[in-house]
């Protein structure tokens, strides 16, 4: 199978190495692009999140190179430094990795909703790239397809807890009471505005800091305030809890910005949901400050859910065979096309003369014949790819066998 992925997560890799491997999405194009260019590589796709990075591949035969090798030359990193962090899959066990990575079920915070919206940005920013080929393209949207029946038909406990409602949930532990707050968000990407969105619904006083672009008013969660993000220093000594999650590779909090006109008389609790991260760790060394970052919240206990991951299990497993099916047959489609083709010339010559006798115009005569043409066209491909996806592989290509050698010699 020429499917292939190598990954790097959470289970493997803190927070600092997994951010080595990080990509934005202007780094994701460029790194797409070169991928692509090579003759070996048909289709890429790259997966960065907070808690993985995975590149996936659709190669040529002609393919030999490590995975690992291929991703540090993209990084520009030694890849014996970092080996042992890396997983890497083909063929099927990449396709059951990425059907059970959709839905969640390898996510920190057991089936969350985040990861499928990430896997479907991952594979259109490829698609928008031209970077995807069709093996990529049917695999990423079977495994969404998967993931949203799951989502549909299954309920997990705690499915829909984000990174946020976890770090809400550390602090409420901790015993901090986020009413009445003073909060600020660092970031109105899609975790910081989840983030904003939360404080707000807990009942907190937020602010929201953004950065001054030329193309106009930037749009913050309803209910919270704003100030530019070069403030964000000023208002931080005001705060009880500062989120910061932004994309951005360098840090938003650094140790050096703690100057002596900066004074905390209160404990200050930061919250790092970014990767590579956008608190500087020896910020956390400072007098009142409590730092927690992405790594710090964990999973979901798999025993509350053990009937909805049987189910899961069984949905996933029925699409993961849809695609097999697909996969194994795909060699075959311009086969089935030639024979549809074949069939619909067949079947025009042998209604002609029947068509002639009609009672109607040239024009007509031509649009009702092309009709015809079309329908017979369904017909035979609806049979054909019925066939195919109710008979064994072999059996099938008997079938395409006998049907071309039965149009060969009638010519």
């Amino acid at each position: 199978m020429s499917i292939q992925m190598i990954g790097i997560d959470y289970q493997k890799a803190g927070v600092d190495i997994r951010a080595k491997f990080a990509f934005t999405q202007k780094n994701t194009v460029e790194a797409l692009q070169r991928l692509t260019a090579r003759q070996d590589i048909h289709g890429a796709v790259i997966l960065s999140t907070c808690n993985r990075m995975e590149m996936w591949l659709s190669t040529g035969e002609e393919f030999e190179e490590s995975l690992l090798t291929v991703l540090c030359r993209l990084k520009g990193l030694q890849e014996e430094a970092y080996r042992s962090y890396f997983v890497s899959r083909e063929g099927a066990e990449a396709v059951n990795h990425l059907f059970y990575l959709t839905c969640g079920l390898k996510s920190m915070i057991l089936a969350e909703d985040q990861i499928l919206s990430q896997v479907k940005n991952a594979i259109a920013l490829s698609r928008e790239t031209y970077c995807s080929d069709n093996v990529m393209e049917v695999l990423f949207r079977k495994a969404v397809t998967a993931a949203k029946k799951v989502k549909t038909e299954v309920v997990f406990t705690h499915a829909s807890t984000t990174a946020v409602d976890q770090a809400v949930e550390l602090l409420e532990r901790e015993g901090v009471v986020l009413a009445g707050k003073r909060c600020m968000v660092i970031g109105n990407g899609e975790m910081g505005k989840l983030a904003a969105q939360e404080l707000t619904r807990q009942g907190a006083d937020v602010t929201v800091t953004v950065r001054q672009y030329k193309s106009g008013m930037v749009s913050i969660p309803v209910g919270c305030k704003r100030i530019n993000y070069g403030e964000r220093m000023e208002l931080l000594p005001q705060c009880d809890l500062v989120i910061s999650a932004t994309s951005s590779p360098n840090h938003t909090i650094r140790r050096e910005l703690f100057t002596e006109d900066i004074s905390l008389t209160h404990p200050l609790y930061l919250v790092d949901l970014a990767v590579p991260r956008d608190i500087e760790p020896e910020v956390g060394e400072l007098e009142q400050i409590v730092l927690y970052d992405i790594d710090d919240f964990t999973l979901a206990d798999e025993s509350e859910n053990e009937a909805a991951l049987t189910r899961a299990h069984a949905i996933l497993g029925e699409e993961m065979e849809e695609f097999f099916a697909w996969y194994d047959c795909r060699d075959m489609i311009p086969r089935i096309q030639e024979i549809q083709e074949e069939a619909v010339t067949d079947f025009h010559l042998r209604i002609q003369k029947m068509i002639r006798k009609l009672p109607m115009n040239e024009e007509s005569r031509q649009e009702f014949m092309e009709g015809l043409d079309s329908a017979a066209g369904k017909v035979v491909g609806k049979m054909m790819y019925g066939l195919r996806d109710h008979l064994g592989i072999q059996e099938f290509r008997g079938c395409l066998d006998g049907l071309e050698k039965l149009y060969d010699e009638a010519e």
